[in-house]
């Protein structure tokens, strides 16, 4: 069974810090690009950060470069979004997403994916909510 588990939301006040995890179960997801997508009160899901199979290529929304780093875990099973600087405006439901890494296997130049339907998985979400 292909899991993604989200955790690491909660409340924060303007300025403060989270660190949200993701894991994933039931593929290799070592292989897949990860990323973090993020869906406030009426509002449609908008793309967050991403990181490639390999680590060494990540992505971001403009809206969160230089405040928020995403990185993966020894076990590449596993990504982080660290958050900083939070602010009212990233409340949100954060989920987690992959795909996997063609541009990794076949050794192409990497592709950053941004838009929801490009990923096959997805987690349940983590509710992260920063006071002012």
């Amino acid at each position: 069974q292909v899991q993604l588990v989200e955790s690491g939301g909660g409340l924060v006040q303007a300025g403060g810090s989270l660190r949200l995890s993701c894991a994933g179960s039931g593929r290799t997801f070592g292989t897949y690009v990860m990323a973090w997508f993020r869906q406030a009160p009426g509002k449609e899901r908008e793309f967050v950060a991403g990181i490639n199979a390999w680590g060494n290529s990540t992505f971001f929304a403009d809206s969160v470069k230089g405040r928020f780093t995403i990185s993966r875990g020894v076990t590449k099973n596993t990504i982080y979004l660290q958050m900083n600087n939070l602010q009212p405006e990233d409340t949100a439901v954060y989920y987690c997403a992959a795909t996997w890494d063609s541009d990794a296997a076949y050794y192409t130049a990497f592709r950053p994916r941004r838009q929801s339907g490009q990923y096959d998985y997805w987690g349940q979400g983590t509710r992260v909510t920063v006071s002012s």
